[in-house]
C-alpha cells in the first residue's frame, strides 16, 4: 500500500483543507509540519524549485503540489487508497 506524506504547516489553510480531506477519506496518512522540520522544508524546497509550496503531497513516490481536492482523489484512486466511485 502506498504511504501517503503531507507537508505543510499547521497555520496554512491549504495544508489543513488537505488534512481534513484525508480524516474524511479516512485515509492514513503521515503528516510533518515543515516549520519545525528543516531537512524536510528542504526536501520541498527541492521538489518545487526552491519554493516552500504547502502543501507537498507525497503518496507512494508521485508528488502534488498544492492539490486540489479531485486531484487528491484521483491519485488516491490511481494509488488504490480509495475506491473507485468514493466521493467525499
Amino acid at each position: 500500500m502506498a504511504e501517503v506524506k503531507v507537508y505543510g504547516a499547521d497555520w496554512c489553510e491549504h495544508t489543513q483543507r488537505v488534512l481534513s480531506h484525508l480524516d474524511d477519506l479516512e485515509v492514513p496518512y503521515k503528516y510533518i509540519d515543515i516549520e519545525d522540520d528543516e531537512r524536510s522544508a528542504a526536501w520541498v524546497r527541492h521538489q518545487n524549485d526552491g519554493k516552500e509550496c504547502k502543501p507537498t503531497v507525497d503518496v507512494g513516490g508521485i508528488i502534488l503540489l498544492t492539490p486540489t481536492e479531485a486531484e487528491l482523489d484521483d491519485l488516491l484512486r490511481d494509488a488504490k487508497l480509495i475506491p473507485e466511485g468514493m466521493k467525499r
